[in-house]
C-alpha cells in the first residue's frame, strides 16, 4: 500500500464523497445496533447473582444507547429533510423498508432501561417519561406492523425464493412493545391505567405473534424448496429466534403481575389463569427456541465456512439471542431451576462475545464510511 493510499485510508468516512453522504446514505438499518446494544445492557444487570459490576456496566451501555439513539434518530430525520425524494424511495425497497420496525424495537429497550436502571437511580419521576415513550412506541409498532405489509402487498415486489427473516421485523414490534408493557404495568400509580396497558400488551402480543408464526412457516417451506438466503443475509437465518424468545418473554411479564392488576379491577380469577398461562406458553415458546437456536448454529456454521462479508445485518445475530437469553434468566427465577441460571449465563456470555465482535467491525466500518449505503439508491448517480 502506497503512503497516499495509507493516510486515505486512515481518514474518516474516506470511503465517501463527502461527510454530507452520511446522512444521504442513512437507513433505518442502524437502528439495529441500538436493540442489540439495548438488550445487551438489559441482560447482562440481570446477570445469575446480580453481580453488582455487571450492572454498573450494563447502565453504562444503556447510557450510550440511549445517546445512539438520538443520534440515529437526529440523522434521519435529517435524511428526510435534506433528501425527501430519495428517503421515499425506501417505501418501494423490498428489504430495506422491513428495518422500519428496528426504530420501535431499539425505543423498548431504552423504556425498559428506564425501569431497570432508571428508577433506582432517579426515582419514579421517571414513570411518566417512560409510560409516554410507551405510548409512542406502540402507536409506532402497531404503523410498522399494518403498513408495511401493506406495502408489501401493494408496491413491492417479492418472490419466495428471495424471502428471509427480515420478513419478521415491522410485525415484531408490536410483540416487542407488549414485553416492555407487561415490565411497566405494574409501577403506574394508577390501577385503571394498570389494566389498560395490561390488555393493550396482551392485544399488541397477538396483534403480531401469530402474524409472525406465519411467516415463520412459509420461510421454512422456503429454506427447504430453495435452500440458505445468500451470504449476505446470513445473520437472518437468526431473527427467527426473535419473536419466539419475545413471545415467551412476553407471556412471562404479562402473566407476572397479572393477579394483582386483575384482583386489583374486580377480576381476581383472569389473573390467576392469566399466570398460569404465561408460565406454560413461556416455557413452550422456550423449548421451540431452542430449536431454532440449533438450526441457526448449524446454518451460521455452513456460512462461515465460505465467509461471511460484514454488513449492519450482522446485528441480527445480536437481539434474537438477547432476548432468548432474558426469557431463559426469567423461566430461571420464576421456576428456581439451576439449568435455566446455568443456561442463561452462558447465552449472555455468547451474547456479550457477539457485540464485542459486530461492535468493532461496526465502528470500523461507520470511521471508513464503508456502512453508509442505501439500497434504494444504489443505482443514483452520486
Amino acid at each position: 500500500m502506497t503512503r497516499c493510499a495509507a493516510k486515505k485510508r486512515l481518514r474518516p468516512l474516506s470511503h465517501l464523497p463527502g461527510p454530507l453522504e452520511v446522512i444521504r446514505q442513512f437507513t433505518p438499518n442502524w437502528f439495529a445496533v441500538v436493540m442489540g446494544t439495548g438488550v445487551l445492557a438489559l441482560a447482562l444487570a440481570q446477570w445469575p447473582g446480580n453481580v453488582p459490576g455487571l450492572r454498573v456496566v450494563g447502565e453504562g451501555l444503556w447510557l450510550f444507547n440511549a445517546l445512539l439513539f438520538v443520534v440515529f434518530a437526529g440523522l434521519y430525520t435529517a435524511r428526510w429533510l435534506l433528501f425527501f425524494d430519495e428517503a421515499r424511495r425506501i417505501f418501494g425497497h423490498s428489504t430495506v423498508s422491513m428495518f422500519f420496525g428496528t426504530i420501535p424495537m431499539g425505543l423498548a429497550t431504552l423504556i425498559n432501561g428506564l425501569l431497570v436502571f432508571g428508577l433506582p437511580r432517579w426515582g419514579e419521576g421517571v414513570l411518566p417519561l417512560a409510560a409516554g415513550l410507551w405510548w409512542i412506541d406502540v402507536a409506532m409498532s402497531v404503523a410498522c406492523g399494518v403498513l408495511i405489509p401493506f406495502l408489501m402487498f401493494t408496491r413491492q415486489e417479492h418472490r419466495i425464493d428471495q424471502m428471509t427473516a427480515v420478513w419478521l421485523l415491522p410485525v415484531v414490534a408490536a410483540e416487542v412493545a407488549a414485553a416492555s408493557g407487561g415490565l411497566l404495568a405494574p409501577h403506574l400509580a394508577d390501577v385503571h391505567g394498570q389494566l389498560v396497558m395490561l390488555v393493550t400488551s396482551y392485544v399488541l402480543w397477538a396483534f403480531s405473534l401469530p402474524v409472525a408464526f406465519s411467516i415463520l412457516t412459509i420461510l421454512l417451506l422456503r429454506m427447504a424448496l430453495h435452500k440458505l438466503p445468500h451470504e449476505n443475509m446470513a445473520a437472518s437465518s437468526w431473527l427467527a429466534l426473535g419473536p419466539i424468545g419475545t413471545g415467551a418473554l412476553g407471556m412471562l411479564l404479562l402473566g407476572n403481575d397479572a393477579p394483582l392488576i386483575f384482583a386489583a379491577n374486580g377480576l381476581p380469577e383472569v389473573g390467576n389463569i392469566a399466570t398460569g398461562l404465561g408460565l406454560v406458553a413461556g416455557i413452550t415458546l422456550w423449548g421451540l427456541g431452542l430449536w431454532w437456536m440449533l438450526i441457526a448454529l448449524l446454518i451460521t456454521a455452513r456460512y462461515l465456512r465460505a465467509g461471511i462479508p460484514f454488513n449492519l445485518g450482522w446485528w441480527g445475530f445480536t437481539f434474537p439471542l438477547g432476548v432468548y437469553a432474558l426469557t431463559t434468566l426469567k423461566l430461571a427465577d420464576l421456576l428456581n431451576l439451576g439449568f435455566f441460571n446455568m443456561f442463561g449465563g452462558v447465552l449472555v456470555v455468547m451474547l456479550a462475545l457477539m457485540w464485542l465482535i459486530v461492535g468493532r467491525r461496526t465502528v470500523l466500518g461507520a470511521w471508513h464510511g464503508e456502512l453508509f449505503v442505501s439500497p434504494c439508491i444504489a443505482g443514483l448517480a452520486k
